[in-house]
């Protein structure tokens, strides 16, 4: 028997597990997180006798007769200072590092109450975080300081929650404190495990599998083949995806899954999973898009090994090319990248009434997993009730399905609850990622300057299923001539089966790859025509009114040259200073249907706000409360924003393509504006209790390849201007960045989204990879090259608002989720470039202060 002291309390285990699961299974103390099980990321940091320490993979015995403190054992003083601050900073989106960030706070506040920003920076750099950036979270360790140093008092709720001012997030405390709920803190009765037994090749064919030495092994409760589900093909657009690959059947990555194992104790699951025997034929695999493209290659589905086509023209840019001064074509590439949110994936199913499931998940739509779920289970929709607990960052990839459809099957069969969850290497290995892709960009200017026409060659590397590359490889397309006004543009577009990992969604959507390359083609023109790059993007940025090159007019509220003027100085100032421009869209556009739907109902005196838009840190809750608030006027603190769930919030769709802001915030703007009508003729929320209020908002766009002269891609654009400013060793510096986001909801999260996606997207430029051979990905979590405290740069953002017209939306919002990170590679690019003339057209960039020739 071990014993030890955890939070004042004298606690003893009989079994030398490690101290991690000591903690969460044993003692319920789930604010301790399980991110990596390396060690790594520090979500699991616990302070042992006053000194930090992971406990992942470090022992119970380890600590015998040790004093342990997690974030529940914190003091009332503590827990409202940390909650206050780190609510009023900013410094919580998702939350699933948070906790480990306050004891690591805690570690070097209890020592040092005046401590330096390079001080607070080393006391955090164990603990990784994916969504902030770490500025906001430095600024609330330093806030905590004042607070106790000089002992102030926290102030009361806040009673204001209009837009466009500062406000705490509202899932903030429970964040804070660790009482919120992820998918992996649930215990419930009788819950057994349940996991996939993998392809050990990226492409094989499958002769025989034989579970019956695994049916012996006396933990086994179960194990399903292919053969025991109703609908063996899923997918998120495309039902291509095999849930089980039969036997006689082809691999096409090693994500594949072959069986499904469920038993009472959850490390057991790997003993049985090795009893299983398979027979395999091993075959070569295509591992690029040119070995998928060849004439005799092996086709990867039936219908052949293009997923996705895409041409958009314009004009006659062939001729304005001939024409042209000056002319460019460069060769890009760039990697997979993996997004690495702090949460591996979890879901927990069971039965739910006669004959239906409960899911509880943490993905980016209830609705889509249900949607999904009931196909594979041959039931309908109404029978799958999904309910989203706490999500830990995704970036994208908790889109598609990796464990929920698993988990649901595994239930339907057991009729008990049933947890299928992925460890970090095994999300690493097989969820989706941001798609590879090759490139070639034509680009045209006058003597003057002023572009004239483009012309580009996309190659999509979507891997071995086609998860969401039609619509990446588009927003690629769309996006890819930049913020710009010319006309003459022939973009091909084409999205590629392979046997690697699956490319899928992934913040910046496409846009990120395109607009490396346009904007480093940019720099080139610039030069060739004896003008700063600074000037050259100017002379041609989008005004209002202005036709963008695929052909949508700018709004009046664009700002495209605002953000150029807001980042001049920095960038003119600094000789080792790069600049690049982008912008990016709201909304999912191209003539498919995009509606947000909410339901204000008065229950008990609060506003119940019920919306299914998903929140993976980026402030769901604290928009929707925001925009009742400005509509009616009311106090936030009779606001309750409700987790998305099937049964009681209407579909709102998926959070992804920076929709949610403008679309799900107009459907609930328009929600309160009926209960506004109502409040407004005298009656108070007693009066209305049982009332709802349903807000609706559909965004009318058209389709690719409109005949239409201007026709609207999308419901509206964000634009940013960006400087990325090296020392001379060609280290980071400083970060500048003007962004138009019409009216900020949220000054916290806006600023927020930004400086995270700025530190996301200088590790996709400098220092992030995700290398493979033979489709296999070589890559481990502590080698992804994450960016931690001590290598983010100061960032300064700039909100740009003009005074003119808004959007009519959501007051006049728009994304900017995704938008942060995309200006960033080729702003690294270029600032190398003027650092020593070298032109650099690969991801990351080789030969810099952080990946040396060498490493490449």
């Amino acid at each position: 028997m071990i014993t030890l002291t955890v939070n004042d309390t004298v606690v003893s285990c009989s079994e030398d597990k490690t101290m991690l699961a000591f903690l969460r299974e044993d003692l319920g103390l789930t604010s301790v997180k399980e991110g990596c099980s390396e060690g790594v990321c520090g979500s699991c940091t616990i302070l042992v006798d006053s000194k930090k320490v992971k406990c992942c993979i470090q022992k119970v015995s380890r600590f015998a007769g040790k004093q342990v403190l997690t974030v529940e054992g914190l003091s009332k003083r503590e827990k409202e200072v940390y909650t206050h601050c780190f609510a009023e900073a900013g410094a919580v989106q998702c939350g699933f590092c948070i906790p480990g960030m306050i004891l690591s706070a805690k570690s070097l506040l209890d020592t040092n109450l005046s401590p330096t920003l390079d001080q607070v920076k080393q006391a955090i750099k164990g603990n990784i975080c994916r969504c902030t950036g770490y500025k906001k979270i430095e600024e609330a360790i330093l806030m905590a300081a004042t607070y106790f140093r000089e002992n102030l008092e926290v102030p009361g709720p806040e009673i204001d929650g209009s837009v466009n001012h500062r406000f705490k997030r509202v899932d903030a405390k429970e964040k804070i404190l660790g009482t919120g709920k992820f998918t992996d803190d649930l215990v419930l009765p009788g819950m057994v495990f349940a996991k996939a037994l993998r392809s050990k090749y990226s492409r094989a064919r499958i002769n025989k599998i034989n579970i019956s030495k695994a049916l012996g092994h006396p933990d086994c409760i179960k194990i399903l083949l292919a053969k025991d589900v109703p609908n063996n093909k899923t997918g998120h657009i495309v039902q291509d995806w095999d849930v089980l690959i039969p036997e006689g059947e082809i691999t096409r990555y090693i994500g594949d899954s072959l069986a499904l194992v469920a038993t009472h104790h959850q490390e057991t699951l790997d003993q049985v999973l090795d009893l299983i025997e398979v027979d395999y034929t091993v075959l070569t695999p295509i591992t690029s898009p040119s070995q998928a493209l060849e004439e005799n290659a092996p086709l990867i589905h039936e219908g052949g090994n293009v997923l996705r086509k895409e041409i958009l023209k314009r004009g006659d840019s062939e001729t304005a090319i001939k024409n042209s001064k000056y002319v460019v074509t460069r060769k890009y590439s760039t990697p997979f990248n993996d997004h690495a949110f702090m949460e591996p994936e979890c879901a927990i199913a069971l039965s739910e009434g006669k004959d239906g499931l409960l899911l509880y998940t943490g993905g980016q739509s209830v609705y889509d997993e249900q949607r999904e779920i009931s196909h594979m289970l041959d039931l309908p929709p109404e029978n799958i009730h999904c309910h989203s607990m706490l999500v830990g960052g995704g970036f994208g990839g908790k889109e598609d399905m990796s464990v929920q459809h698993h988990a649901a099957l595994m239930a339907w069969k057991l009729k008990c609850p049933v947890k299928v969850r992925f460890s970090r290497q095994e999300s690493l290995l097989y969820h989706t990622k941001r798609h590879a892709m090759e490139m070639e960009f034509t680009t045209a200017c006058d003597e003057n300057g002023k572009l004239t026409a483009m012309k580009a060659t996309i190659i999509a590397d979507t891997g071995a299923y086609a998860s969401l590359g039609g619509p990446v490889l588009q927003r690629a397309c769309t996006h890819a001539a930049g913020p710009y006004n010319y006309q003459d543009i022939d973009i091909l577009g084409m999205s590629v089966y392979t046997n690697n990992v699956v490319g899928g969604a992934y913040r910046g959507f496409g846009v990120t790859q395109s607009c490396f390359a346009t904007e480093n083609n940019i720099n080139l023109l610039a030069e060739m025509a004896g003008l700063s790059p600074w000037e050259f993007r100017y002379r041609n940025a989008i005004e209002p009114g202005q036709v963008l090159p695929n052909g949508q007019i700018a709004d009046p509220n664009c700002a495209m040259k605002e953000c150029l003027l807001a980042v001049k100085k920095s960038y003119e100032e600094n000789p080792y200073a790069g600049l690049a421009c982008a912008f990016k869209n709201s909304g999912t556009g191209v003539g498919l249907k995009d509606i947000g739907r909410c339901i204000l109902s008065i229950e008990k005196g609060m506003v119940h706000v019920r919306t299914s838009a998903a929140c993976m840190g980026q402030g769901i809750a604290t928009m929707a409360t925001q925009m009742v608030c400005q509509q009616t006027g009311l106090s936030p603190s009779f606001i309750l924003h409700e987790q998305p769930d099937t049964v009681r919030t209407p579909n709102s769709g998926t959070s992804t393509a920076s929709r949610q802001t403008v679309v799900t915030g107009e459907a609930v703007r328009r929600s309160a504006a009926k209960l506004s009508f109502d409040l407004g003729e005298g009656k108070t929320l007693q009066d209305l209790e049982g009332r709802e209020y349903y807000g609706e908002f559909s965004a009318k766009t058209d389709p690719m390849g409109s005949p239409k002269q201007n026709p609207v891609s999308h419901v509206s654009y964000s634009y940013a201007a960006q400087v990325i400013i090296l020392d001379k060793t060609g280290k980071l510096e400083k970060v500048v960045a003007a962004y138009d986001v019409g009216t900020p909801v949220n000054i916290q999260s806006v600023e927020g989204q930004i400086e995270g996606g700025i530190v996301m997207g200088l590790g996709f430029a400098l220092t992030e990879d995700f290398p493979t051979e033979g489709g296999y990905p070589h890559v481990r979590y502590g080698t992804l090259g994450l960016l931690r405290s001590t290598d983010a740069p100061p960032i300064e953002v700039i909100l740009v608002q003009p005074d003119r017209e808004k959007l009519p939306y959501a007051f006049g919002a728009k994304g900017v989720g995704e938008l942060c990170l995309i200006p960033t590679s080729p702003a690294c690019s270029h600032a190398y470039y003027r650092l020593d003339g070298k032109e650099r057209n690969t991801l990351p960039l080789r030969g810099t202060y952080y990946k040396k020739v060498k490493d490449a």
